[in-house]
Formats: C-alpha cells, structure tokens, sequence
C-alpha cells in the first residue's frame, strides 16, 4: 500500500498544496508550527476521516475559510484508488473514487495506516481511555462494521447516561429495559471485535518484543473488559451476562447516574515479565513496549489486509534511542511507506534513511530538499 500524492485546499495552515509522495520515505523537516504534523494529521484523517488531535472537525478549517478539503490517491494490491474527504460547519462528505460514502464506516479501511507519535507512550503509562482509543482506531480499519457497532453504542449510552441522571425515584424505568437490550447486544459485537484483534496483537507483539531486548523481557498483552468473558463465547451468551449485569447494577447506576458497565470502560493490560508495565515498568521498559505495539500493528494489519498500512512517524526518532531507532527503521525499510517530521535531522540516523525524499515545511508550504 502506497500513499502517491496527497492534496489540501484551506486545511490547518495550508491554503493550497499538491505533494507527489511517491518515495517510501518521505522526510518533512523544518521548525516547530509550521506544518509538518498537520501533513501527518491529512493523511490520517484520510485513513479514518478524523483527526487523532481533536474531536472537532472545524479546528481542521483554515482561518477565514467555511471548508477544508484533504485528497490522495494511492495504490493498493487491487489497483489505484482515490479519497476525498470535505469538511464543512454542517458536517463532513466522503468520497472514494469519486462516489460518495452513504456512512464515513465505509470510507475508512480503503487507506491504512499506522501513527506513531511521542503521546503514544500514554498508550503504556496513560488512563484507560487512552488505551481503548488505540484500540479503535485499529481495529476500525481492519474489521468492517466495528466504527457502525461503535457509534450505535455511542448514540445508546449518551440516551441511557442522560436518563440515568434525570429518572424520577420508584418508577419502573421501562425505557431504560429497551435500552440495556441495545447496550448489550452493540456492547458485546464490539468485545467481541476487541477480544480477537488482541489475541493476534499478542502474538506479534510478544514477538517483536522479545526481538528488541534480546530475549530478556517477555511481554504479554491481556483484554480487560468490564465484563467477564471466558474465551470466545457465543454472542448470546455474553448478551445474556451483560443483561444480568445490568439488572445487577441498576440501582447503583440510576444513584450515579452513569453506565457503570460495557465497553466504554474496557482496558487493556500490559506486563513485562508478568509485571504490569504501567505502574512498575521503567521508562526505556514503557518505550520499548509502545514500540512493540506499533511495530505490532503494522504485521497484523498485513496479515488482516495482505499488504503495509502507511506509517507515520510524528516527532517520534528524536524520542528514541539509537537501538530503538534502528529497530524500527529496520522494520519498515524498503517494505512500508513511511512519512517522518522531524525538526532536524542531527537525532535522526540519515545513513539508514540515505533513500529517502527529503521535504522542508516553512509557513503552510512543503517542498523538496
């Protein structure tokens, strides 16, 4: 999979550009807020039609502008294809080869691509939520239907929390029954959806992990859902726990006033020799261990999709040691296209990257070195 040209019209700080990103590497180097990440940001939104900075879509339009377009054209196994997305106060438009998406879920997966940037490593030492955005994001682009699943639940736990705040003491609450019926059958297609994307993360990420620290640090991987599963169980069988549990906990909920169950409040555990890296991992321990997960990432999606997301690397090879840096240069050499900002190049080992296409970003404007 290939990203080969990529074009902005009055998005963040660029009023008009055209790249042609046909090289494997592809290197955005100038100082800080002038647009190297906003690049990263456009081809992101283009695999996921959102940003991984923020959740409003106008913070993506330029000053003075009522529209932001992002457009690419890449090449796949099975030929070229085309993306658009538009982004306006009313909302956003999608099109892939020209035909726009009725829902964005099928707009995303058509480019895939993988993000590793310096707040990555909250994905180790950060809150729950950090973790199950990771999550989403992944298993959005590889498993069709999970981001459909995934708002359905949205839509039925903003209606079930905003019920649990405001229903009146001693009544029969029979609307909140038809929504724990929806809660629980889009809850569990999404544990589901998580339980298997974590057995295969697993694997690879023990894997490479081991590879990077030499056979000294064995890391395991574990799903953590709010509601116990016994291994891969039948959807009607979990449905019918999660009811139970629900009913179980009414009484706290509504005095709450919050789903106190599901999927919103899943997390996933990390050990490093069977300590959990987030409270007692080092700092080179809770690195490497986000490495491993991103370098994960890229072999599974190969094996879900049959060929490299994109990568893209935010300021991350400044953040690395010169091994971790090798490591995952190594790793995607010559094999996945790979967009990197850097503010300078002194951190970076250029003999590794000699290949690559070098760009430098000044004021909204990228062009070749």
């Amino acid at each position: 999979m290939k990203l080969k040209s990529i074009e902005l019209q009055h998005y963040r700080n660029y009023e008009s550009l055209r790249l042609e990103t046909d090289h494997m590497v592809n290197v955005f180097i100038g100082p800080n807020a002038q647009g190297k990440t906003n690049l990263l940001e456009a081809i992101f939104v283009l695999a996921l039609a959102r940003s991984h900075r923020t959740a409003k879509d106008k913070e993506l339009i330029g000053w003075n502008h009522d529209s932001a377009r992002a457009a690419g054209e890449a090449e796949r196994r099975y030929g070229g294809v085309s993306l658009e997305i538009v982004f306006t106060d009313q909302g956003k438009r999608a099109k892939v080869n020209g035909l726009e998406q009725r829902r964005l879920s099928e707009f995303v997966g058509t480019l895939n691509v993988v993000m590793f940037a310096p707040e990555d490593l909250e994905i180790v030492k950060g809150a729950p939520g950090v973790r199950r955005r990771f999550l989403d994001m992944e298993i959005g682009q590889i498993q069709p239907g999970y981001l459909h699943a995934m708002q359905q639940y949205g839509k039925v736990l903003m209606q079930r929390n905003r019920y649990l705040k405001t229903a009146a003491p001693g009544s029969k609450h029979e609307l909140l029954d038809i929504w724990d019926e929806q809660l629980a059958s889009w809850g569990v297609k999404l544990m589901k959806k998580r339980q298997n994307f974590i057995v295969k993360l697993q694997q690879w990420a023990a894997s490479i992990h081991a590879g990077i620290t030499g056979g000294s640090e064995a890391l395991q991987v574990e799903y953590q859902p709010s509601l116990e599963m016994e291994g891969p169980e039948d959807e009607a069988v979990l449905i019918d726990r999660f009811m139970v549990k629900l009913s179980q906990m009414r009484e706290q909920e509504l005095r709450r006033g919050m789903t106190l169950i599901g999927p919103h409040r899943d997390d996933l555990l990390l050990r490093i020799n069977g300590m959990e890296a987030q409270a007692y991992g080092s700092q080179g321990q809770q690195r490497t261990t986000a490495l491993s997960l991103k370098l994960a990432e890229i072999e599974l999606i190969r094996e879900e999709t049959g060929e490299y997301p994109v990568l893209l690397l935010d300021d991350v090879l400044s953040e690395l040691d010169r091994s971790r840096q090798t490591m995952l240069i190594d790793t995607f050499q010559r094999k996945v296209q790979t967009f990197i900002t850097t503010t300078s190049l002194d951190s970076v080992d250029m003999e590794k990257l000699r290949d690559a296409c070098l760009y430098h970003v000044k004021d909204g404007r990228a062009e070749k070195a």
